[in-house]
């Protein structure tokens, strides 16, 4: 799988290219499953008690329901991701998902406690850089090792 047109555009800079290219489709399994197994594992603990995270979402403003949506989504859409399959509509929901997750629940700028607020922000930038490994996984699509892969050769 090739993901650019090729080359850097520099060839000073083009000395990996090769390596790159030729590690494309083992990078966006191992992607695939670093970027998934986060939506696993948090979505594992809520997806046994919906019902107690529910509770938590007004607190949040957001309401109740949606955790019956999100939850069964970050577990199940986790899983998918890992998978490769149905990658590029998963990745639409996970970006849907994870604006609404980080600007809900990490909102930083209202905490006046230091540690708090470290960890919040932290939590809030982690999630705009696993949103940008997501966009990165629209663009390039699940690769080679993937479900998408195996169903498109049988068509």
């Amino acid at each position: 799988m090739t993901l650019s047109s090729g080359n850097s555009s520099h060839p000073a800079l083009s000395c990996t290219d090769g390596l790159a290219n030729s590690t494309s489709d083992a990078m966006l399994l191992i992607g695939r499953i670093l970027l998934g197994w986060i939506f696993v594992r948090s979505g594992y603990g809520k997806i046994l008690d919906i019902g107690a995270y529910a509770n938590t979402f007004p607190g949040r403003g957001l309401p109740s329901f949606l955790a019956y949506i999100a939850v069964p989504f970050e577990f199940f859409g986790g899983i998918a991701l890992i998978l490769g399959l149905a990658t590029r509509y998963v990745v639409l929901g996970m970006i849907v998902f994870m604006l609404v997750a980080t600007f809900s629940s990490h909102r930083y700028w209202e905490f006046t406690d230091a540690n708090v607020r470290r960890v919040q922000d932290s939590a809030f930038y982690k999630n705009l850089a696993m949103l940008g490994g997501i966009c990165f996984l629209f663009v390039c699509g699940a690769g080679r090792f993937s479900v998408d892969a195996l169903l498109r050769r049988k068509n």
